[in-house]
């Protein structure tokens, strides 16, 4: 037996940045059966007769999407607070299918082949936000401070990728603080009344810190920062949904199933806000108030087959090349990405 650690990145998103701006790009993954070289697993069932398939999500972003199909009924789920927490149920096979950040999903596949990454369910969640009015584009952060979370992380590794293809020298031409936590850079904000204080925050944070202070704006979208920049037309991934590869194995039906639910749960949580964000308070992810306004903000999508494919390795990529352990030391292989003929 032997303990496999890796770096990770919300969040929530973050993320990641999943986890909505904590440092999450530090994950231990569990011991494995080093005789068999896959992760300890519970036997499951040939059918689902008896069984109910098991669902988890990290919280932020990456889990609001779920929260309808959650909440309706026919599964067992669970919502971790830390990307360690649910990273180590994955390994163990304790779940099934779950929505995680974009590069854990790299890591966990690198070292354990156990998963696959089924759809995108989450684009970027990141903002530059101000309280007042000296940024309209990103040359404008040039000679500025910026406060973030994320050091080492894929916040991090975001900004630098958009300030370096903007032209910008991260270490000559503006400087970038790092705090532990968003609240941190939260409480700045809300109490800030000069003006000056620029800030790089995830959804629902954004929202929270807007709705303290009314004179907080948002400056730029690094979703839509991203876009222009990125070389080959790829997108800014924060969170995707990844299945047990067993489980898919034995139960493609009731993965197709699931995937069908999943896209009607995006479809709720895009065009009624106001009654999905009542579901995302249940399972403790935010308050409601905040979800409804933060859920425009948030890119909530399911993409899936070519699409997902090359949204995901276009991410990776970029990470990759500014840190390799951000992704579990190599780019996935195919086999990675799941198809119907896998």
């Amino acid at each position: 037996m032997k303990k496999i650690t890796a770096l990770l990145l919300a969040l929530i998103m973050t993320l990641s940045l999943a986890a909505c701006g904590k440092k999450s790009d530090t994950t231990t993954v569990p011991e494995q059966n080093d005789a068999v070289g896959e992760p300890q697993s519970e036997e499951q069932p040939e059918t689902l007769d008896d069984y109910t398939v098991r669902v988890a999500a990290l919280k932020g972003p990456t889990a609001m999407g779920m929260a309808k199909l959650l909440t309706d009924g026919g599964y067992s789920y669970n919502v971790y607070g830390t990307a360690d927490e649910l990273a180590a149920e994955i390994v163990k096979g304790n779940v099934d299918i779950a929505a995680i950040p974009c590069n854990l999903a790299s890591i966990l596949y690198n070292k354990t082949k156990s998963i696959s990454v089924i759809g995108v369910n989450t684009l970027g969640v990141l903002y530059i936000v101000e309280n007042g009015d000296s940024i309209k584009s990103i040359e404008d952060l040039k000679g500025k401070t910026i406060y973030s979370t994320g050091s080492g992380t894929t916040p991090e590794y975001v900004l630098n990728y958009i300030l370096a293809q903007n032209g910008i020298d991260v270490e000559k031409d503006l400087t970038v603080e790092y705090k532990s936590e968003a609240t941190e850079i939260a409480s700045l904000l809300a109490a800030d009344d000069t003006g000056d204080v620029i800030a790089m925050l995830p959804q629902p944070y954004v929202t929270t810190v807007m709705m303290q202070n009314d004179a907080v704006r948002i400056a730029l979208d690094m979703t839509e920062e991203w876009n222009k920049v990125c070389e080959d037309g790829g997108a800014l991934v924060t969170g995707v949904a990844v299945v047990r590869n067993e489980f898919a194995d034995k139960h493609r039906t009731e993965l197709a199933d699931f995937m069908a639910e999943y896209a009607e749960s995006v479809k709720f949580a895009n065009e009624k806000a106001d009654e999905a964000a009542t579901l995302i308070e249940q399972l403790d992810i935010t308050k409601a108030e905040v979800a409804s306004r933060a859920l425009p903000y948030c890119n909530i999508v399911l993409l899936t087959g070519d699409e997902m494919k090359n949204a995901v390795k276009s991410y990776l990529g970029v990470l990759y090349e500014q840190n390799q352990t951000s992704v579990g030391g190599a780019l996935p292989d195919a086999a990675f990405y799941f198809t119907e003929q896998k």
